[in-house]
């Protein structure tokens, strides 16, 4: 395994909440995403390394409506509420109507690990996002997932965002080798 060298990097966990997780339509190999995010998480967290976890938040009367059970992040994943970062968004990218940019600059944020649900929206609108602001992207490929839809299973779907977000608006780094 080649040794990575991180330049000022973060950690952004998108979406993992209780209703995306584990409402409707079943998350693909969801007990392994969590388990990857997990793992992202603790190291980062050994290193010292900044995270960011967003929540969709819904209108009033929709499933993840600000305050609703399903809102609520994964209470399994290893977010530290005295510690992270924890913000809401409403649109896809979580740069759009938040402050995400402006922490990230006010810390010297170079870097963007991204990880969470689902992989066709917001995992994607992420990774072109940051990459289009200029932080060099790396999206952890296994610890992203998202449902079958009624084209396509889950399965390839991930393969085929991992495949088309490499290279011209991210890298690919498997949970495993991820090593600050």
């Amino acid at each position: 395994m080649e040794q990575q060298s991180y330049n000022k990097p973060a950690v952004l966990v998108i979406d993992m909440q209780v209703g995306l997780f584990q409402g409707g339509r079943t998350i693909h190999a969801a007990e392994q995403l969590l388990e990857n995010v997990n793992l992202v998480l603790t190291r980062a967290h050994a290193a010292g390394v900044p995270v960011f976890a967003v929540r969709h938040t819904g209108p009033q009367g929709s499933p993840i409506e600000a305050g609703s059970a399903n809102w609520q992040i994964m209470p399994t994943l290893k977010i530290d509420m005295e510690r992270d970062t924890v913000f809401e968004k409403t649109r896809p990218s979580c740069f759009e109507g938040t402050d995400l940019l402006a922490q990230l600059q006010a810390k010297g944020i170079q870097e963007l690990i991204i990880t969470g649900l689902k992989t066709q929206y917001c995992v994607d609108a992420n990774c072109r996002a940051a990459s289009e602001l200029g932080f060099k992207v790396i999206l952890v490929e296994d610890a992203h997932s998202c449902n079958d839809t009624e084209l396509l299973p889950a399965d390839t779907i991930i393969a085929h965002h991992n495949m088309t977000l490499h290279g011209l608006f991210a890298s690919l780094i498997k949970t495993e080798d991820l090593r600050f």
